[in-house]
């Protein structure tokens, strides 16, 4: 069993392209599991009513629906490979049903409250230029802040209107980027970062700080922070909410799903559905535009 799941380890690394920090969450999962049988039984002879017990136990410790729904999740992702690679006859996870969750629904900024955020930013200052077109490739891609502090130089193909994006898991994706995001990052490199004194081994980063240096997720937070304030925004809203605005407005315009997800980098359509709680007054009137017996 235990070079099983080793071989599982090596699986999840190579095979899903998955993050040192996922692939540990996955073996945690295991030797959670693992622990609560307490040498009683082996993982390969586990049973339904096994892991039924085991969700038992993880509700008595009050762990959250949530935690316990990706519990299940990694030991279903577990024992199906064990089915795979022969070890096992039968699935245990297969009737297994994880508990039910409340969907999140992100916060989201209306086309004027992020021209307001925009209009809010001084570009007096020399990072006023760099804030806004952090902000614009936010909304106008799509970004995770982690690919906005690591977005490259020689990852913009502005010719062709694509940028190159490093997502989660080191997995690579094109996205689209429109004329306005291209000319807030243009006017920045050419107006403001070409001034600055680049810290050697950062030349290739697009955004910079005053010393030359790539900025922190941090840094972009309170900026994010800070021009919500200026603006007026009450909103409780972070950079992910730039991305979250991306998608709601274009599934909202009519986008196609899949086109969606593979713009956000999400692995699975699942995740990028919950961008479709559109408003009810979009949805009134969709029905009563379209349906027949209106």
């Amino acid at each position: 069993m235990e070079l099983c799941i080793q071989l599982y380890k090596r699986y999840l690394k190579l095979e899903r392209s998955l993050s040192p920090k996922t692939v540990e969450a996955y073996l945690h999962d295991i030797e959670k599991l693992n622990d609560f049988l307490g040498g009683r039984k082996k993982l390969e002879d586990v049973k339904l009513e096994d892991l039924q017990d085991f969700l038992a136990s993880l509700y008595d410790d009050k762990i959250s629906a949530r935690s316990q729904a990706r519990i299940i999740s990694g030991l279903k992702s577990f024992y199906k490979f064990m089915l795979f690679d022969h070890k096992i006859t039968h699935d245990p996870t297969e009737l297994l049903d994880a508990p039910k969750i409340g969907r999140h629904l992100p916060e989201v900024l209306s086309i004027p409250e992020i021209e307001a955020i925009l209009d809010g930013i001084d570009l007096s200052k020399p990072e006023g230029h760099r804030n806004k077109a952090i902000i614009e490739v936010m909304y106008g891609c799509g970004l995770r802040v982690s690919e906005v502090v690591n977005l490259r130089i020689s990852n913009l193909y502005f010719r062709d209107n694509y940028i190159r994006i490093i997502g989660k898991g080191d997995k690579e994706r094109l996205v689209p980027i429109g004329q306005t995001a291209q000319k807030a990052i243009n006017l920045y490199m050419e107006g403001v970062r070409e001034h600055i004194k680049i810290k050697k081994g950062e030349e290739d980063f697009v955004f910079l700080n005053r010393r030359g240096s790539r900025l922190t997720r941090e840094m972009i937070f309170m900026m994010i922070k800070q021009a919500a304030e200026t603006a007026g925004i009450t909103k409780t809203i972070s950079p992910h909410t730039f991305r979250h605005s991306f998608a709601t407005h274009l599934v909202e315009g009519g986008a196609d799903l899949r086109a969606v997800q593979e713009m956000l980098g999400h692995e699975s359509i699942t995740t990028t559905e919950i961008y479709t709680h559109l408003d009810r007054s979009y949805i009134k009137s969709i029905i009563e535009q379209y349906h027949p017996r209106k």
